[in-house]
């Protein structure tokens, strides 16, 4: 099978990625600790856990017999080593990952080969998610981090090229896949056209409408929620009526409309309908009101101009999106003018310092409700992304859920804090992008879950 994605690209031990091409070519390869499935932790290379009544002590078991690619047997140590190396990684900007903090105080040692232990200064129900993030690998001879426990073999690698893998099992189907490095959509397109490829993925970047073409197509909305952060800290939205204005005043549906050909789920809250308390706490979009949100925009005393911070892409379109927002906003008594960085680097930086004038464009990618409750929202936690919402309500609730160890009480608190975060928004709720590959007839069911990654039946 000739697989066609936007990057071929194995990051260093450690990376966590939300690269959608990026996390496809490592489930073919590699084992995450724990796998997460639309807001419930399952079994992975961690087989099985269990912890104490407190919530503090938690113990985990490999799953026997995890072998490497190169016959090495997989074993505690190298998950311990998994751990650290990801408590001390960095993102795609350079900065520090949010895990440590998570982790801080906490005791991590091997139990023996098969297990490891993990003791926590406070419960924290939701380390087998905060754990499904991180990856086992290892590195092979020439310092590439190639090696790992999955259903496929790497063969060969050449970053940015291409890749070939091997199934580990001969009975497996397809036994043999050929991943290319396409960084421009049409491109992806065209290699199908053209039979240079028999399946292609992230298709919603083209502007054009998924179908047709003699080929099997499929989607599904992902986890991402594309947003805006309001500025709580000084200025107009520090005044929770003209965070609930803004909500009320862009027309997510017309976004998605116009600049995605349809392919986007409006967002209700700050996660996406996958994520754990989605299943509690089911709340419909913030109806598009412009009458609403401009008597609420009145009686906060909008009228000077707001600035809007966005980049040039990460969200893709950002500065059409940012465009629309503006026109929403101006025409509901809230004057709004838009800048554009291009340094995308520079401008994940200046939103962590808190220099995002009075709305940003950004993204939120984890799929934990915790990750973003803790990175973005909490005054408690004053989170690396925390752009100074405070919320003692709020910090009661999430208090609650991080203690919560049973998982339906569990899903229900957190529940209720996502109904909180919607009737006092934090941000402006856009959407939830739907991820779209198309395949060449003929070949087995193929399938995107909501992280975007492909998946062979």
């Amino acid at each position: 099978m000739r697989l066609a994605l936007e990057r071929i690209y194995l990051p260093p031990l450690g990376r966590v990625t939300d690269d959608t091409s990026v996390l496809t070519l490592r489930s073919l390869a590699f084992e995450p600790l724990c796998r997460w499935q639309h807001g419930r932790v399952l079994p992975a290379l961690l087989a099985a856990w269990s912890h104490s009544d407190d919530g503090r002590a938690w113990r985990f078991v490999l799953r026997a017999g995890a072998v490497f690619h190169d016959g090495v047997a997989c074993t505690a140590t190298h998950v311990l080593a998994t751990i650290r190396a990801t408590l001390e990684g960095r993102d795609m900007f350079g900065m520090p990952w949010s895990y440590a903090r998570y982790l801080a105080g906490a005791e991590i040692v091997t139990d023996g080969a098969d297990a490891i232990r993990i003791t926590t200064p406070e419960p924290l129900a939701d380390l087998p998610e905060i754990l499904s993030e991180f990856v086992c690998a290892r590195e092979d001879a020439s310092g590439e981090a190639v090696l790992g426990t999955g259903p496929y073999r790497i063969t060969r690698y050449l970053p940015n090229q291409a890749a070939d893998l091997l199934a580990t099992d001969p009975a497996r189907t397809p036994a043999n896949i050929h991943a290319i490095a396409m960084p421009d959509a049409e491109a992806r397109f065209g290699a199908l056209r053209t039979e240079a490829a028999d399946v292609a993925l992230n298709l919603e970047r083209r502007d054009a409408a998924p179908g047709g073409h003699g080929l099997v197509w499929g989607e599904a909305p992902n986890t991402l929620s594309v947003m805006a952060y309001l500025n709580g800290a000084e200025g107009l939205f520090r005044d929770p009526r003209a965070r609930l204005a803004a909500n009320l005043a862009v027309d997510r549906d017309a976004i998605i409309a116009r600049l995605f050909h349809g392919l986007g789920l409006p967002a209700t809250t700050i996660v996406s309908p996958f994520h754990l308390g989605m299943r509690a706490s089911r709340p419909s979009a913030i109806p598009h009101d412009p009458a609403r949100a401009r008597a609420l925009f009145a009686a906060a005393g909008a009228g000077a101009p707001i600035l809007i911070r966005a980049p040039d892409h990460m969200p893709e379109r950002a500065p059409a999106i940012a465009a629309m927002i503006a026109a929403d906003l101006t025409a509901c008594g809230c004057p709004a003018t838009v800048e554009v960085i291009a340094d995308r680097p520079l401008y994940a930086r200046q939103v962590s310092a808190r220099q995002i004038g009075d709305i940003a464009l950004f993204d939120s990618s984890p799929h934990s409700s915790f990750r973003v409750i803790d990175d973005k929202i909490s005054a408690r936690s004053c989170g690396p992304w925390w752009q100074g919402h405070d919320d003692p309500t709020l910090e009661a609730l999430f208090r609650t859920a991080v203690a919560t160890q049973d998982e339906a009480a569990r899903d229900a608190a957190y529940g209720r804090c996502l109904a909180r975060l919607q009737d006092n928004p934090p941000w402006l709720f856009l959407f939830h992008p739907v991820e779209v590959f198309a395949a060449r007839a003929g070949l087995p069911p193929l399938a995107l879950d909501h992280r975007g990654v492909l998946h062979f039946a």
